[in-house]
C-alpha cells in the first residue's frame, strides 16, 4: 500500500552510538533493526570524536569507532545516513572563538567534514551536514535554553551574555556558508567517485491561520519564513525571505555575490523533522516585542497549539508535541509549490509517551496511540506523494530506542523499543514494533 517505501525501510536511531560504544551492544540493536525489516539508519558524528580540539589532529581511535559502525550496518544490509552536526560543539572551538558566532568556523567545519567524506565517503552515500539549524540557533543563542546559553531576553534575566536580536542571524549564517562550503567541496572532489548526496535536516511545524483574516494569514506565512524559509529561501533562491530582510533590518547579515551564488542551489535533498501543527496569529501588540527583542517578536506572529480554548489536536506527553496528521501532507505540499519540488526525505517524525515510574513495562508496551500516529502520518504522506505529486523519497522513525531528549531527559519516550534504564539498558519491543513489521512486509 504504501509504495514509495519500497526498498527504503527506515528507521532513525540517531541516539545510539552516543549512547552506547561498545560495538556489541550497537550490533545487537543493528540485529534488532535488521529483523525488523529496515534499510537505512540514520545517525550522527560526533566533530571532538574525530577531532578532539575541533581541529588539528585526528583521532584515529574516532574513526575506527565509525568504520566499524558503518560496516557492521552495512553487513546487515542497512544503509547509513550520517549527520555531521547535531549541536555537538567541540568545547575548544567555543572557547577559542565563540563557535559559531565566528566565520572562522567555516573553515574547522570543512576540514571536519572533509575528514569524514575522505575516512567514510566510500560507503556513506547520504550525508547531512545540520541537524535543525533552526533549534540550536533559537535555542542556544535567542531564548538561552540549551548550549552555549546565550540571550538578551528580559534584560539578561535568564542569561549572562548574548544578544537575542542578532546573534541568531549570525549563528545562521555562518551555517549557511558552512554547508554551502562543505557541498561544493563534496561536489568539486568527491561526488563523481563516492556518487553520495548532501542535504540538511530542518526542524519544520507545519502553521495554520487562527482566523481568515488577513493579518493572520500573513502572520502565517512569517511564522515559516521566520522557521523554515531562514534557511530555504537562501539555499534556492539565494537570499533570505523578504519579511525577515523587512523587520530584522540591519541586524540580518547580507550575502556577497559570490556568498550567495555558493549557497544557492547547494541542497541535493531536504530532510525535514515534522512532529506538529500549531495555530499561528498576528502579534497585534508591541508587548512581547517589548519583552523579547528577539527574532519571535521580529516574526510578528504568535503561534500555539491552542484557539478559542480548543487543542489542535490530541496532546502526545510532550507539552509542544499535539497530532495532527494532516500538517504533513499541508507541508509536503508548501514545499512543492514554494521550492519547485526538490527531493524530501522525512528524517524525523514520532511521538513520545511519558515515562511514568508506576507502569508496568508490559503495560508500558502496549502503545497504541504511537501506532495511530505513524499510520495516520504516512497515510497523509502517501496522499502527498500518490495524489498531489510531492517529490517524497522516503522516512526515519523517530526512534528505535528509548534515550535521554535534550531537556526532558528520561521523562519521555519515544522509541519503538522499550529501554529499562534501572536493568542495564534492557530493550524491549513495544507493541508499535510489530505493526512496523506488518506494515514493512505488506510495501
Amino acid at each position: 500500500m504504501y509504495y514509495f517505501l519500497k526498498n527504503r525501510k527506515i528507521a532513525d536511531f540517531s541516539n545510539g552510538d552516543v549512547a552506547v560504544d561498545q560495538y556489541h551492544q550497537y550490533s545487537d540493536d543493528i540485529q534488532l533493526m535488521k529483523d525488523m525489516g529496515l534499510d537505512a539508519y540514520r545517525f550522527s558524528i560526533a566533530w571532538s570524536r574525530i577531532f578532539p580540539n575541533g581541529s588539528g589532529e585526528v583521532n584515529q581511535a574516532g574513526i575506527d569507532h565509525y568504520n566499524k559502525l558503518i560496516n557492521a550496518l552495512l553487513a546487515k544490509g542497512i544503509e547509513p545516513y550520517v549527520t555531521l552536526y547535531h549541536w555537538d560543539l567541540p568545547q575548544a572551538i567555543e572557547d577559542n572563538y565563540n563557535g559559531w558566532l565566528s566565520p572562522k568556523i567555516i573553515t574547522d567545519f570543512a576540514i571536519y567534514a572533509e575528514t569524514c567524506f575522505k575516512n567514510f565517503g566510500d560507503r556513506v552515500k547520504h550525508w547531512i551536514t545540520f541537524n535543525e539549524p533552526h533549534t540550536f540557533a533559537i535555542q542556544g543563542y535567542d531564548v538561552g535554553l540549551q548550549a552555549p546559553g546565550r540571550c538578551s531576553i528580559l534584560l539578561h534575566l535568564f542569561c549572562r551574555a548574548g544578544n537575542s536580536g542578532t546573534e541568531p542571524y549570525i549563528v545562521a549564517h555562518n551555517v549557511l556558508l558552512s554547508h554551502a562550503t562543505v557541498a561544493n567541496i563534496y561536489r568539486k572532489k568527491y561526488k563523481s567517485k563516492q556518487h553520495g548526496s548532501v542535504g540538511i535536516a530542518f526542524d519544520v511545524m507545519w502553521y495554520e491561520p487562527a482566523t481568515n483574516s488577513t493579518e493572520d494569514i500573513e502572520a502565517t506565512q512569517r511564522a515559516q519564513d521566520f522557521q523554515f524559509g531562514w534557511f530555504m529561501d537562501p539555499l534556492f533562491f539565494g537570499d533570505y525571505p523578504s519579511s525577515m530582510r523587512n523587520r530584522a533590518g540591519s541586524r540580518l547579515p547580507r550575502f556577497s555575490n559570490a556568498e550567495a551564488a555558493l549557497v544557492k542551489g547547494s541542497l541535493d535533498f531536504v530532510g525535514i523533522n515534522h512532529y506538529t501543527t500549531y495555530y499561528a496569529k498576528n502579534n497585534s501588540t508591541n508587548l512581547i516585542g517589548n519583552l523579547l527583542n528577539d527574532t519571535l517578536a521580529d516574526s510578528g506572529a504568535i503561534t500555539l497549539p491552542f484557539r478559542n480554548g480548543k487543542a489542535i489536536g490530541d496532546r502526545a506527553s510532550s507539552i509542544w508535541l499535539y497530532i495532527v496528521p494532516h500538517g504533513i501532507r499541508s507541508l509536503m505540499n508548501y514545499i512543492k509549490h514554494k521550492y519547485g519540488n526538490p527531493p524530501v526525505i522525512i528524517t524525523e517524525n514520532g511521538m513520545d509517551d511519558s515515562n511514568d515510574p508506576f507502569k508496568s513495562i508490559k503495560d508500558a508496551l502496549k502503545d497504541e496511540k504511537r501506532i495511530k500516529y505513524h499510520n495516520d502520518y504516512l497515510l497523509n504522506l502517501l496522499a502527498s506523494i500518490k495524489e498531489d505529486g510531492c517529490n517524497v523519497r522516503g522516512y526515519f522513525a523517530w526512534s528505535l530506542l528509548d534515550n535521554w531528549e535534550w531537556a526532558a531527559g528520561y521523562t519521555s519516550r519515544f522509541g519503538l523499543f522499550f529501554v529499562d534504564y534501572k536493568d542495564k539498558l534492557k530493550r524491549y519491543p513495544k507493541d508499535s514494533v510489530q505493526w512496523f513489521k506488518n506494515f514493512l512486509t505488506s510495501t
